[in-house]
């Protein structure tokens, strides 16, 4: 198991667009992807789980993988958040 914090940049946080690119990414993997906010932690493959946080730009999340390509998907889904969400 691999995790890391991340502070979101994108303007429009962890909502719609965003947040469907982030399960696109994450279900490219075989491993489990979870995000944590605060005390809720939610599959990161799902759509509505992702949704469901209501993360917003400047939140600190946590990404947690685990299984057999976690490092790979965990870089991937940093650079994700840190580089290439749009707003």
């Amino acid at each position: 198991m691999e995790k890391r914090k991340v502070i979101i940049k994108n303007e429009v946080g962890l909502h719609a667009r965003p947040a469907a690119l982030f399960v696109q990414v994450a279900n490219k993997y075989l491993c489990d992807v979870y995000i944590e906010s605060g005390n809720k932690k939610v599959n990161g493959k799902s759509i509505m789980g992702v949704m469901s946080l209501g993360a917003y730009q400047g939140e600190e999340l946590t990404i947690i993988t685990k299984g057999e390509d976690e490092s790979e998907a965990l870089e991937d889904l940093i650079d994700l958040i840190e580089n290439r969400m749009i707003d």
